[in-house]
């Protein structure tokens, strides 16, 4: 009796093993070591005692159901975990023991590491650049690179760039190669090393923001058969609506049994025809006028057909330059967000003229080079901001930030788009050194080779369309950040009224429209700017005190 009653209490213990050992593995641990380890109190930690000595360091991910208990474990733990497996009906113990080990495994698992190295990204060169332009790599792949010299040649929004290295070492890797377009800033382009045996590990190397950004692109190319799936039910029911709608309504039509079979023969709707019988019964009356009809139509389709064929249009799709790109969103944010207001005035140069005129002569016969209309308004901008500092400045959302400097940007356009270099303190520069700078900017421009310190820190900009192109007036888009653009047009004579009565005499003028941020700029200040500006254009000697 006494021994019958033990095996009932055993029996009992042992239904609760597998709950015991789902919640309790560190017992179970104490239970079937050999080693004298304390109470693990996590899952993740029940082989942890045995990590030191068990083969889990040489272990990779697996499948959790090919993952068997490790044989460095001591022999009592293996039999009487079969035997428990045995007693208590064995899969889910079994099953909590693998995923368990699982999950250790997993935890303690390790990679080699790469030796050391320097992820470069793509700079960003100018304030507004967001991505570039790889054009040619100056140097390859296994090549030494030293502090300052040059790596490649970056197209940024405005120009092409040369990137310089930072650090001693070796050019490991090539990410993006020549020509490489649209690249973000920030984005991985090259590897260095600081060991040449290190080169040859790069070979297949992957950086980590390449690899965390093609997981979304993998995305798209499982979504199409789903897309499929979804418009075939949608394209499949128009038949189906289509065929019954007929019939439906030709259940309902009342029409005599000749009409029926005349309609029939000529696959005529009987929907398509208003009956004139009795109650509108269509009678057979109404289907001949109805053929008699229909070929008139027919007969008369092919005329209008013929009439209205359209020669092809024959076009060339050209790609967007990087500079035009940005500059279409930079206007475009301009006119959406700053609220424009124009004023034109006609100043007259006849003094200015003759000035430049003198000038010249000063500048020939020293073996300078010419000075244009463009420097002269330049220069009489630049005195004006100084004299209208408002002017000279742009609008954030906490302040108007009034600038000291008087920086003039000179539109210059070119093949690739629209450039807009700076004249730096023109203010304090003479004409001979804006007519420099300006001749020196433009072919910067034309060749694709300006730096961000030639275009970057403008304060106010000039577009002159009247010298080289004849244009009398028009409304520039300001450039922001900036409050205002000068907008010039060509100088023409004109008949003006003279001192005496009928008496009349012929003078240059010129007409320039001033676009303002009305945030920045009320109209007063606009006015006054002009009125500076115009002193200066026709009284230009005062440009020289």
């Amino acid at each position: 009796m006494a021994y019958a009653s033990r095996i009932i209490n055993h029996s009992k213990k042992l239904k609760s093993v597998s709950t015991l050992i789902r919640h309790e593995h560190a017992v179970a641990v104490r239970c079937f070591s050999n080693d004298a380890h304390p109470p693990l109190g996590r899952r993740e930690d029940i082989f942890k005692a045995h990590l030191d000595h068990s083969p889990l360091q040489r272990m990779s991910r697996t499948n959790t159901r090919n993952v068997s208990v490790p044989s460095s474990f001591s022999g009592n733990f293996s039999t009487m975990t079969a035997k428990l497996i045995n007693r208590v009906g064995g899969p889910l113990l079994a099953k909590e023991f693998t995923c368990s080990q699982m999950l250790s495994v997993r935890e303690f698992s390790s990679s080699s590491d790469l030796p050391p190295h320097q992820e470069i990204g793509m700079p960003s060169l100018s304030p507004t650049m967001t991505e570039g332009n790889i054009a040619r790599w100056l140097k390859k792949e296994g090549d030494k690179v030293s502090p300052g010299e040059v790596l490649c040649e970056v197209e940024t929004d405005k120009a092409t760039v040369e990137m310089e290295c930072m650090e001693e070492g070796y050019l490991a890797k090539i990410i993006k190669g020549d020509e490489s377009k649209e690249i973000k800033v920030g984005e991985v382009i090259a590897i260095t090393v600081e060991d040449e045996e290190d080169i040859g590990k790069f070979k297949d190397y992957t950086p980590s923001s390449d690899t965390g950004s093609s997981a979304p692109k993998a995305e798209p190319a499982s979504a199409p058969p789903k897309i499929e799936k979804v418009e075939q039910p949608a394209s499949s029911p128009e038949p189906k609506i289509s065929k019954p709608s007929p019939s439906a309504s030709e259940d309902r039509i009342f029409a005599s049994p000749l009409a029926r079979k005349i309609a029939e023969d000529s696959n005529v709707p009987l929907s398509s025809i208003k009956g004139t019988g009795p109650d509108g019964r269509i009678v057979k009356a109404d289907i001949e006028d109805y053929l008699a009809s229909r070929g008139k139509d027919v007969t008369a389709k092919p005329s209008k057909g013929v009439d209205a064929k359209v020669p092809a249009l024959d076009y060339v799709d050209l790609p967007h330059s990087q500079i035009r790109k940005v500059t279409a969103s930079r206007l475009s944010f301009s006119k959406q967000t700053i609220p424009h207001y124009y004023l034109t005035v006609d100043t007259c140069v006849d003094k200015l003229m003759d000035l430049r005129s003198q000038l010249n002569l000063l500048q020939e016969s020293s073996g300078g080079k010419r000075i244009s209309v463009n420097d002269l308004v330049i220069k009489a901008a630049a005195l004006a901001l100084h004299k209208v500092p408002q002017c000279n400045s742009s609008w954030t959302d906490e302040y108007i930030r009034q600038y000291s400097n008087v920086n003039i940007n000179v539109a210059v356009q070119t093949e690739n788009g629209l450039y807009v270099p700076v004249v730096k303190d023109a203010d304090k520069k003479g004409l001979s050194k804006i007519a420099d700078e300006v001749r020196l900017l433009a072919q910067k421009a034309k060749e694709n080779s300006l730096k961000p310190e030639d275009y970057e820190g403008g304060t106010f900009t000039v577009s002159n369309l009247g010298g080289p192109f004849g244009i009398k007036q028009f409304c520039a888009v300001i450039n922001p950040p900036q409050a205002a653009i000068l907008a010039v047009g060509s100088a023409e004579k004109r008949v003006i009224p003279s001192n005496g009565p009928e008496q009349f005499k012929f003078a240059s003028y010129m007409s320039v429209t001033l676009s303002c941020d009305h945030r920045v700029i009320d109209g007063a200040i606009g006015a006054e700017w002009l009125k500076a500006f115009k002193g200066y254009m026709e009284n230009p000697e005062s440009m020289l005190l």
